[in-house]
């Protein structure tokens, strides 16, 4: 089965993602935002019991959630982008941030990349002392997995079309160490599009993607997860470019189109 043409390849090593409508049932869409309902202890139909403007949920590993990230509409997608073999199956979802409609900062609305692995001597609970690497070790996409309808308002993630060329570049000096996260420059004047959808939808995100939460200022909660997909094997970013992955593409790209703008300065 082939998810992606070459179209929406090239649109992924440009903008740096690909959106999947009906990447998964809808219907196990509803299966598990009824686990997610009962697990966050707020009653769907009062919003008088929606008292915190996000509530994080841990991993999520029955079987709706199991079934949605296994999709052969998706597997197929991995391998066009990472290349088959080149990834690890998920048996979960992992964790979900449930937004819920408030006038309260949710206080995680920064723009970012997901770290990868831990520095020599990270802190294991310092989140922001973890690192990403060029190679981006540890890390072969990001997922955003919509399990409820998400409209302009209610509180979509804001994507930077296009960072991840940037973010490549500014990684590539710090090589195979890597750089903390707390330490990354993550500023862009690059145009922000929305993660909207259906439920069902997917949106398959390079790595080095910056992207931000926001508050909800619409009526509905939004489900969504935003797990890694990991990768199988190191990437390789040497060779000629017709034979990387999109994802190793697109490093390099970023990290050529840098090094010839520091040439010309």
């Amino acid at each position: 089965m082939s998810a992606l043409d070459a179209a929406q390849v090239q649109r992924f090593v440009e903008d740096g993602f690909v959106r999947l409508a009906h990447a998964f049932p809808r219907a196990l869409a509803d299966e598990g935002r009824a686990i997610l309902w009962r697990d966050t202890g707020c009653d769907p139909h009062d919003p008088h019991t929606w008292t915190r403007p996000v509530i994080r949920l841990g991993d999520y590993a029955q079987g709706p959630f199991r079934t949605a990230v296994n999709t052969p509409v998706l597997h197929a997608a991995f391998d066009r982008l990472v290349g088959p073999g080149g990834w690890r199956p998920r048996g979960s979802l992992g964790s979900f941030p449930v937004r819920f409609p408030s006038r309260e900062d949710p206080g995680d609305t920064g723009w970012h990349v997901d770290a990868s692995f831990p520095g020599a001597g990270s802190p294991p609970a310092d989140y922001l002392d973890w690192r990403v690497n060029v190679f981006s070790e540890g890390r072969a996409l990001l997922m955003l997995f919509l399990f409820s309808d998400v409209g302009e308002d209610d509180a979509p993630t804001r994507i930077r079309v296009g960072s991840h060329l940037d973010v490549a570049g500014r990684l590539a000096p710090f090589g195979a160490e890597g750089v903390a996260i707390r330490d990354l420059d993550t500023t862009s004047d690059r145009p922000i599009a929305l993660a909207t959808g259906e439920a069902g939808t997917v949106y398959l995100c390079h790595p080095f993607l910056l992207h931000a939460a926001q508050p909800h200022r619409g009526r509905t909660p939004r489900f969504m997860a935003q797990p890694p997909l990991l990768p199988a094997r190191p990437l390789r970013l040497e060779g000629p470019v017709e034979s990387l992955s999109p994802v190793a593409a697109a490093i390099r790209r970023g990290r050529d189109q840098r090094g010839q703008a520091q040439q010309t300065q």
